[in-house]
């Protein structure tokens, strides 16, 4: 049943929050015949001396007003067509007649819908009918495995596989409810399992409007059958439509096979009942009710007003992510690694400081063994000020790992160790940190690292950087051997809240590192204190000037006195 178009063949897309149900579509369908053309060309006059030619461009310019005023009222038909309506063809009338001919329920719910049709005379179609969802009917279409308009297009092993999948509702059909014997879950797929099974299967609902374009009196010929109009739609609302609204656009045409090849045009266009301005105001401010009753909801759920801390109070969180590893030794690596709070911080009760990434193998990429882990975490941590004491800066939380690999065997190796400080800036970031695991003089370690696996670790981990437990000035490390090994990428998005970031009047002026807001506090108490010394030594020299002037005073009086004293003696 080939068929040629013209026009626009191309599907349309559409997305509609409506409900399907309420979709028409007005099919219009004439015959073009040629006694048809010839006698629209003789009531014509021609436009041209000498012009006595039927031309092509008559089938062009065809509309279906014309072929209406011109064609035989027996050879075309507008049918109004609703979403999943089952319009019968000649052949199922005949078939259904036949009880015998019934084998499925839905055979003999279509063999009662044709007697009553017979019994009515409301049968309102003739050569247009329709293939609905139920139906047992598939287009060629959905067997094609290309999936591009080229002409030498090579279908892909997914192409292949998605041409042999009828996408179409499954819930139509009622299950039994049991549990399937196969396994859920694979837990070692093959490459022959995921290649069969990376099919998509997205259910669509199809309806086909067909075209008998028999002769007359000779319809309910299966090879007369041709596909007028396809829709497809999914849950999403996506309605596809091929070939498209006709609209303003000429009507397509389907030329048959046979002996007389025949030549329909048909016209397809949207018929659904345009909604009012009223209700579609209407419609607009329920759906605007609604959305603000959902929002009222989501508001009782989070609170109106934004949880602050308390004054005095930094708030850190950090959202983070063990990337990737390479360099290593050894293949099947993993990374225990743990946050160490220093002194005037505190975490939740609930909070984990310390976890293990899951064991991952490596591949080669650009000459190196990389891991990628994509391991997340988190932590919240609170500093408050008024514990610490007065004229230090605050110490920032460490961020320790340590990598290890176990082989087939259960042999276990440390690989590196490292450190990173969390940023004291808000921001994200991604950071390389270089790592490296003690070694001892001698090949035996080696040795038995290689073939009993198991190698020198360190008791505290905070070794790598400062011990924790260190309280002196210096630390020696004099004798301690290391060896350079690989690289750990890690990712931070942090985030700090304070009551102090809150004051927009001081927004400019405030740094975004909190180190440095508590640095300038530190400086502007120093000023003061400064300030208060200079005052009180003014106020010492002021005393002092004060006693000096008296001192003066008496010392002047007393010479007064003894000169007189002198005076009078003489």
């Amino acid at each position: 049943m080939a068929a040629e178009w013209s026009g626009e063949r191309g599907a349309a897309i559409y997305r509609t929050r409506d409900p399907v149900k309420n979709l028409r579509i007005r099919v219009w369908l004439q015959r073009v015949t040629p006694t048809a053309l010839f006698t629209r060309h003789i009531l014509q006059p021609a436009t041209h001396h000498g012009q006595s030619l039927i031309e092509m461009s008559t089938f062009d310019t065809l509309t279906s007003e014309d072929a209406t005023s011109v064609y035989r009222q027996d050879d075309q038909e507008e049918v109004v067509v609703g979403w999943q309506e089952k319009l019968f063809s000649q052949f199922e009338f005949d078939l259904f007649k036949n009880e015998h001919a019934c084998q499925s329920p839905l055979d003999h719910q279509y063999r009662n819908e044709i007697l009553n049709l017979e019994e009515t005379e409301e049968r309102k179609n003739s050569r247009i009918f329709t293939y609905t969802d139920f139906d047992r009917y598939t287009s060629t279409e959905e067997h094609s495995h290309t999936v591009t308009t080229s002409t030498v297009e090579t279908p892909s092993y997914l192409a292949e596989r998605m041409a042999h999948v009828r996408r179409r509702r499954q819930e139509r059909r009622i299950t039994d409810g049991k549990i399937p014997r196969s396994r859920i879950i694979t837990w070692e797929p093959t490459e022959e399992f995921v290649r069969n099974n990376h099919v998509l299967n997205t259910p669509l609902q199809t309806m086909y409007i067909m075209g008998d374009l028999g002769p007359y009196g000779k319809l309910g010929q299966r090879k007369d059958e041709y596909i007028l109009c396809t829709i497809k739609v999914d849950n999403n609302g996506v309605l596809s439509i091929k070939p498209d609204f006709n609209g303003s656009k000429a009507a397509y045409r389907i030329e048959t096979e046979g002996e007389k090849r025949d030549l329909w045009i048909y016209t397809i266009n949207n018929a659904s009942v345009e909604v009012q301005q009223d209700d579609q105001d209407r419609e607009k401010n329920l759906f605007k009710d609604l959305y603000d009753r959902h929002k009222e909801y989501l508001k009782t759920l989070v609170g109106e007003e934004f949880e602050t801390p308390p004054l005095g109070v930094l708030q850190l969180f950090v959202n983070g992510e063990v990337v990737s590893a390479q360099g290593y030794e050894y293949d099947n690596l993993y990374i225990h690694f743990f946050l160490e709070l220093p002194d005037y911080w505190s975490s939740p009760s609930k909070q984990q400081l310390s976890g293990v990434t899951q064991t991952c193998s490596t591949k080669v990429l650009d000459r190196e063994n990389v891991a990628y882990f994509s391991y997340p975490f988190n932590f919240e941590m609170t500093l408050r000020s008024e514990d610490q004491p007065e004229g230090s800066l605050p110490q920032w939380p460490v961020f320790y790992f340590g990598v290890h690999s176990c082989d087939f065997w259960q042999r276990y190796r440390i690989e590196g160790y490292g450190y990173i400080s969390i940023p004291d800036s808000p921001g994200s970031y991604t950071m390389t940190c270089q790592t490296w695991r003690p070694v001892l003089p001698g090949t035996s370690a080696e040795m038995r690292r290689f073939f009993v696996g198991g190698s020198l670790e360190l008791e505290d981990m905070t070794y790598v950087r400062t011990p924790s437990t260190f309280k002196g000035e210096r630390l020696s490390r004099f004798g301690f051997r290391t060896e350079t090994t690989g690289t750990v990428v890690i990712k931070f998005h942090c985030m700090q809240q304070c009551r102090a970031f809150m004051n927009s009047s001081m927004a400019k002026k405030r740094s975004q590192n909190i180190l440095d807001h508590m640095g300038e506090l530190t400086h502007q108490a120093s000023l003061h204190s400064v300030l208060a010394a200079f005052g009180r030594a003014q106020h010492r020299m002021h005393e002092a000037r004060e006693n000096l002037s008296k001192d003066l005073l008496h010392t002047s009086a007393f010479l007064s006195s003894d000169a007189a004293a002198s005076e009078s003696t003489a």
